[in-house]
């Protein structure tokens, strides 16, 4: 499984910026991350039915599984959780350290992507173990200036056998507090009539807390409206990735339709307030957004 090529014309979900290629204010990506290797790490978790329960209630659903039922696809982020200390926090609410975050002063994260496989479906109830490793960690340039896209691979065991593997793109920048980086985004066109398919959700502040608290997620991006927009420079507060992914599997878990694979892009930021499609595309996959707008993650899925 590649790793998400990332250039001038794909960094869309990034906050821009008046800077161009090169360094970010006086750091130097590949300088800062120079000999950075972490070793693999193993853990174990699993995903308990009171939290299949919690996140059915972010849908509206009532619990979509018991104890011993298969779990939905992705939904053991629910479960492998890490739990730093408050005082290991940075401004942002993001952990200043942790054994896959790239040693950059000032560090900025956004999840850019990702690849899922399943063998054999987890189960509610059960634990299992991880086993992550770094994949690539690669300085590219975009529009807004250099970045670290750095890809972790986690296998999931059931004893010795590998249930499910999940690779996970996410990008890095430097950017020192006060630095804010305004977006522009375009002005949504008329709304095309959604699929039978489509499943629809518009996601406010309630919604946004209930999500970081279900994933252990302090960043201030999804909560704190002074922070978000004085300090990140976005319009509102922002909608997790992993939420518009997760938006994009109800599609078929809703229609009963096993998956296998799952590979998605985030292009574009989603803002609290806004009704978010997650529909079909002509081409045969997966896309979900503002109606009218280009998607704000895209994807395909293979039953």
């Amino acid at each position: 499984m590649a790793s998400l090529p990332l250039d001038d014309s794909n960094d869309a979900f990034l906050p821009r910026g008046a800077g161009g290629h090169g360094m970010i204010g006086s750091v130097d990506l590949a300088d800062a991350t120079q000999g950075w290797a972490p070793e693999p790490v193993t853990t174990t978790g699993g995903t308990s039915a009171w939290t299949v329960g919690a996140v059915s209630g972010l849908f509206d659903l009532d619990p979509v599984a018991g104890a011993g039922d298969p779990l939905p696809p992705m939904w053991h982020w629910f479960g492998f959780l890490e739990h730093p200390r408050t005082d290991e926090l940075g401004d942002d609410g993001h952990p200043l350290h942790g054994h896959f975050l790239p040693p950059i002063p000032d560090r900025r994260r956004m999840i850019a992507g990702g690849r899922l496989r399943i063998g054999a479906p987890m189960r509610v109830g059960e634990t299992y173990t991880r086993r992550s490793s770094l994949v690539s960690s690669q300085v590219k340039h975009g529009r807004s200036g250099d970045m670290l896209l750095v890809t972790v691979r986690s296998e999931f065991l059931d004893g010795d056998d590998v249930l499910v593997t999940e690779e996970s793109d996410v990008v890095y920048r430097s950017q020192p507090p006060g630095q804010a980086r305004g977006i522009a985004l375009d002005e949504p066109g008329p709304a095309p009539e959604p699929s039978a398919d489509a499943v629809a959700l518009t996601p406010d502040e309630r919604l946004l807390f209930r999500f970081s608290a279900l994933t252990y997620n302090t960043h201030r991006i999804h909560y704190d409206q002074p922070y978000v927009t004085g300090v990140e420079g976005y319009p509102g507060l922002v909608v997790h990735g992993p939420l518009l992914a997760l938006l994009c599997l109800e599609i078929p878990r809703r229609r009963g339709q096993e998956v296998r694979a799952f590979d998605y892009r985030l292009s574009r930021p989603a803002f609290a307030g806004t009704r978010i499609v997650a529909d079909r595309t002509d081409d045969g996959g997966v896309a979900a957004g503002v109606s009218g707008a280009p998607p704000s993650i895209s994807g395909t899925v293979t039953a």
